[in-house]
């Protein structure tokens, strides 16, 4: 039509910095620091499996996302995999959830680090880390409200920038031996291992945003499984490499006390302040960033659900740019979580609501595996691997946080009575 404006497309370096800048900043600056004080000396391992785990998942993606090449991603995988609608719109609930809970993570490590870069230690409390944290939230909030464009090419800038820090900091690293001394990390035993997992795991959760791009893909068949695969092999590399880091550089007494701001801290025996400030500089554009994919995929989830009248017609009414009405309450409900909640608890809940959307993920790809023409062994591998991941993780949980299993059951359940609310509302037409 004439006058039309012409569709704005994403690149495959948009959606490979989407994937990045999610990856990294959820993993790397968030939860390195848990991760390791669970693991010890075997995180290289954790890295090692949870990236495996991402590999066979991005697998299913890459071949969903090709096949059904819309905006919906995961909420459109649920609802051609299950025919049962009101299962499908819990799952979809649930992950609409997660990725909630997820912006509140980042932006919580966000306020951490920022903290310490502004601020003196005596001067760092649960105040000035909210108070940075917020405001992440509803500056990031607004850019997306920008639109895709705004998105995709931010993106780009930031995730260079903060790789380029981050190449900085190991290429110091391997020129320079710094001992710890006898304060050394130590080794952790099988279940610090396998508990640690599930973290680890979560740190290459970002790639199943990178599915929510594909309606703004001029070619997704190619565009999308290249994306996702070369995302989770780029990270899966810099999380081997930074895990070196900081085992080598940082004291046990130390990680226990900065675990939040670990990487960081790794800089400081070999690059000084200065290099504690580069890397925190890197930190706050890698979490940044991590916020930025979320809320995009968020944004795009919710409108999905509220055209099928899944949610609210709130989500699909505009506020502000391509931003909606509902999507500025679920900013709301991101400040009160992270104001509310620390960083371990939401990490926790994180990781475990993240899982069990990504088996179910499986599950809808193996009941589609005839229209995606996927393989059956890998998709089985990709399910038998995590599910294992998800026992050990709420094994860990019972011993270390058993209050975090309820309240992760009370959110899975809460999704399905919603769900099944919703669904009544709707009648046998929407059903």
């Amino acid at each position: 039509m004439q006058g039309a404006a012409p569709k704005v497309y994403l690149s495959l370096w948009n959606v490979i910095a989407l994937g990045i800048g999610s990856m990294v900043g959820a993993g790397i600056f968030a939860l390195m620091g848990q991760a390791t004080l669970m693991a010890g000396k075997n995180v290289y391992w954790s890295f090692l499996i949870g990236g495996v785990a991402a590999l066979l998942s991005g697998y299913t993606y890459a071949r969903l996302g090709s096949r059904y090449p819309g905006s919906g991603g995961i909420m459109d995988y649920f609802n051609k995999g299950f025919s049962h609608k009101t299962l499908a719109g819990a799952l979809t609930l649930i992950y609409l959830g997660t990725l909630v809970i997820t912006v509140a993570l980042v932006a919580k490590s966000f306020g951490a680090y920022a903290s310490r870069l502004f601020l003196p230690d005596e001067s760092v409390t649960v105040f000035t880390t909210g108070l940075f944290s917020s405001i992440a939230i509803l500056l990031l909030g607004a850019l997306n409200m920008g639109g895709v464009k705004a998105v995709g090419k931010s993106e780009v800038v930031l995730v260079a920038f903060k790789l380029l820090i981050l190449t900085i900091l190991m290429l110091a690293s391997f020129g320079s031996s710094v001992p710890v001394g006898a304060d050394v990390i130590p080794v952790k035993g099988l279940d610090g291992l396998l508990g640690s997992v599930g973290l680890t795991f979560f740190a290459f959760a970002g790639y199943g945003m990178m599915a929510n791009t594909a309606g703004n893909l001029q070619n997704p068949a190619r565009t999308l499984p290249r994306a996702i695969f070369l995302a989770i092999g780029v990270v899966m590399v810099l999380y081997l490499v930074l895990s070196y880091v900081v085992l080598t550089n940082v004291s046990a007494s130390s990680l226990d006390k900065h675990a939040e701001t670990a990487v960081a801290q790794a800089a400081f025996p070999v690059l000084g302040v200065w290099g504690f400030v580069a890397v925190s500089v890197a930190a706050l554009i890698a979490t940044a960033s991590a916020i930025n994919a979320t809320m995009f995929s968020m944004l795009d989830i919710s409108r999905g659900l509220a055209r099928n009248g899944q949610l609210n017609a709130m989500f699909k009414q505009p506020f502000w740019g391509r931003g909606t009405q509902g999507f500025f309450y679920l900013l709301l409900g991101i400040l009160v979580l992270t104001n509310a909640f620390n960083l371990v608890a939401i990490a926790n809940l994180a990781g475990a609501c993240f899982l069990i959307s990504y088996l179910a993920v499986f599950v809808a790809h193996w009941r589609l595996r005839k229209e995606t023409h996927g393989n059956a062994l890998l998709i089985i591998a990709g399910f038998v691997l995590m599910l294992s991941i998800l026992a050990a993780f709420f094994y860990q949980m019972f011993f270390s946080q058993p209050y975090l299993i309820p309240l992760i059951v009370l959110f899975v359940a809460g999704c399905f009575i919603l769900e099944i609310v919703i669904r009544k509302k709707i009648g046998p037409k929407g059903a």
